[in-house]
């Protein structure tokens, strides 16, 4: 595991619907080796309460014990920080991680990334992150879409950022809401070149 932080990984969980799959993306990140800098609102916290059995609380500093335990990680390989952290890595492009997912991402953030808006550590780092052309995945868990929605899309997609909706397929036949959950965090592994079994390829 290199401690260079442009080799890491940059996780936002957003307040959107779908806690579930930032747990497991982080947990397969993990799992794989990778340093995460992970980044939670405090609305993410609330619907992670609501959602899912992981309770989380204190400081950044105390959430990533919590986490580390929780995804059986390698100590010091994974990052919280507060939202007003500025001195992360994130936050800069001279420490840019090589890419960053929004996941689950509200329509708010989808805007803001949208505007470059910097209110924050998160929003910030994904300004840096299309400034420095690194690969940005924001997973929006929104529907029905609006027309806002919809041009905010177009303008990142159009700026190389990957627009990657939290929609499950079914032709695997998807027996447990797990197996719903795994299957888009496959595909944010795939866009990330990071390996994983999750599921079976088309063909296998």
């Amino acid at each position: 595991m290199s401690n260079d932080p442009r080799n890491s990984i940059a996780l936002a969980m957003t307040g959107a619907s779908g806690a579930a799959y930032g747990l497991r993306l982080l947990q397969c990140l993990l799992d794989a080796g990778e340093q995460v800098h992970l980044m939670i609102s405090r609305a993410a916290q609330m619907v992670i309460d609501m959602e899912t059995e992981v309770k989380l609380s204190g400081t950044p500093q105390e959430m990533s014990q919590q986490l580390t335990i929780y995804c059986r990680a390698k100590e010091g390989q994974l990052h919280v920080w507060g939202k007003e952290q500025w001195h992360s890595p994130v936050a800069s492009g001279s420490g840019a991680p090589r890419a960053m997912v929004v996941c689950p991402c509200t329509s708010a953030f989808l805007s803001a990334a949208a505007s470059g808006a910097s209110a924050d550590l998160m929003e910030r780092a994904a300004d840096v992150a299309i400034k420095e052309q690194r690969k940005l995945i924001l997973v929006h868990r929104e529907t029905p879409v609006s027309a806002i929605h919809l041009e905010n899309s177009l303008k990142l997609a159009r700026m190389g950022v990957t627009i990657l909706p939290a929609n499950p397929g079914f032709y695997l036949n998807p027996k447990t809401v797990d197996d719903l959950v795994d299957f888009v965090v496959a595909r944010i592994l795939d866009h990330l070149d990071v390996d994983h079994a999750l599921l079976p390829r088309w063909g296998e």
